[in-house]
């Protein structure tokens, strides 16, 4: 692949990264279980596309 072709998913790659950092950052600052619960599944919703490890560490 050349790198033009690659700009896009590049691009992808990272917002989809700092999307995941920042939500990490603020379900660890969350203090209401009602906001650590819709973090979580906005956290696992996200993991569904992605195969692997999971993004939230459950137990």
């Amino acid at each position: 692949m050349s790198a033009p072709s690659r700009r896009p998913e590049i691009r992808r790659r990272r917002t989809r990264a700092e999307k995941i950092a920042k939500l990490r950052k603020r379900l660890a600052a969350a203090s209401a279980s009602n906001d650590k619960d819709r973090l979580t599944a906005k956290l696992l919703r996200a993991g569904l596309v992605s195969p692997g490890n999971p993004l939230v560490k459950s137990a």
